[in-house]
């Protein structure tokens, strides 16, 4: 190893070698019972992996990891703390091995020392994440996640289905992962963040589901509460934002290049829906009187999810048909019939018919367009059935600015 590496690699150990004993100084105590390893004691261990890791001494870094270990242990086992923990030994343990990656990858070491240190300075949010935070119902909903993510969606094949439209089978199961995840946020964010901004997860995360849904749920609760129905029209409103946000994830998913355009216009709809939802929301102040959704079952909802994975399987399946057989205007009238009943659906098929090159990038938008302003329809007739007149402006009034919004983006793009 040159000497331009090698005090790269001595200064990136240095480093997060102060920067974690610096952490773990502040947390030693004093007195007699102040733990063993501090500042100076970090630095030195991160130092010496560094140089273990550059003098060309065969097994010199085991025996230094060795070493550091067996230090640890005799500083856990003669500590007269009350903590039981034995977090600053195996911190020292990972600040040595830092130490010796600094050398071999400077700026991975300098990232995982790093990270190192957020990790502990963390500490008490973290416990108070665990112990108070979360839920135990909370907790099952995100290992279930987890091991859906990491051991079922593994094994689902990745290759193209001609009879969907060309569609992936495993982003369309990452798509239903993302919907379930999403419904177990909101659910969060109805407990973590109080009234006001509960109803706002709510609405939002909701919509991840089907905003459709998310207006008929609000009118109903604004019918039963006549006063509040602006705040509750607002929070359903802000499902709009959610449509938006779950059309570049499924775009970008099935085609890249297609969710890179869509970008700026579901942005545009989506700042248009948050101003015209967040305005009864942040000036109301009767909030206190209107009473968040229960939380006391699972959030995650794995049929409502499912249900949109086959809706997406069905539409582009028909939308596709429609172009075959009929063109761009079969395929225009297939994507507003599929809208009136849910917009995710007719953006997936047509996401996927972009990645499969029979779409061109201005149909795709116009697609979207088409999808979305044929669905606020069916929320603005949804809203007056479900919540009345009053009800049915407001969340009219937001879902029309966000379709404007998106369309003044659009063809702004197109100039």
């Amino acid at each position: 190893m040159n000497s331009s590496a090698a005090i790269v690699g001595l200064a990136v150990a240095l480093g997060v070698g102060l920067v974690i004993g610096i952490e773990r100084e502040r947390r030693k105590g004093d007195g007699d019972r102040r733990a063993a390893a501090g500042l100076r004691t970090f630095a030195i261990v991160a130092l010496t992996g560094a140089v273990a890791q550059i003098l060309p001494v065969s097994s010199l870094v085991p025996i230094g990891g060795v070493l550091v270990a067996v230090l640890a242990a005799v500083s856990h086992w003669k500590s007269r703390s009350l903590d039981p923990g034995m977090t600053t030994e195996i911190a020292l343990f990972a600040t040595y091995l830092v130490g010796v990656l600094s050398v071999l990858e400077p700026a991975l070491g300098a990232a995982c020392g790093t990270g190192l240190a957020l990790l502990l300075a963390a500490r008490r949010r973290l416990h108070r994440f665990a112990t108070q935070l979360l839920s135990e119902q909370e907790l099952h909903d995100g290992v279930l996640l987890a091991a859906l993510a990491l051991i079922a969606l593994p094994l689902i094949p990745s290759r193209s289905i001609e009879v969907l439209g060309g569609i992936n089978p495993r982003p369309l199961a990452s798509m239903v992962l993302l919907i379930m995840a999403m419904q177990a946020a909101g659910q969060a964010a109805v407990r973590w963040l109080g009234v006001r901004g509960g109803l706002l997860g709510a609405g939002f995360a909701s919509g991840f589901v089907s905003s459709t849904a998310t207006v008929a749920s609000f009118g109903n609760r604004a019918r039963a509460q006549p006063l509040h129905t602006g705040l509750l029209a607002g929070a359903a409103a802000l499902s709009a934002v959610a449509t938006w946000v779950l059309a570049i994830a499924m775009t970008s998913a099935l085609s890249p290049q297609a969710g890179a355009a869509l970008v700026p216009v579901a942005l545009a709809g989506a700042a248009g829906a948050v101003a015209a939802g967040l305005l009864p929301l942040l000036t109301s102040r009767d909030a206190a009187a209107v009473e968040p959704p229960a939380t006391q079952r699972s959030a995650l909802r794995p049929r409502e999810a499912l249900a949109v994975a086959l809706a997406l399987a069905l539409v582009a399946l028909l939308v596709g048909s429609a172009q075959r057989h009929f063109g761009d205007a079969g395929l225009q009238a297939g994507i507003a019939l599929a809208a009136l009943v849910d917009a995710h659906a007719p953006v997936a098929s047509l996401a996927s018919l972009h990645a499969a090159g029979t779409l061109t990038t201005d149909l795709f938008i116009q697609g979207v367009l088409v999808a979305v302003g044929t669905n606020t329809l069916t929320r603005c007739a949804v809203a007056l059935g479900a919540g009345g007149r009053a009800y049915a402006l407001r969340v009219g009034a937001a879902l029309v600015t966000s379709l404007g919004c998106a369309c003044i983006a659009a063809a702004w793009l197109r100039a």
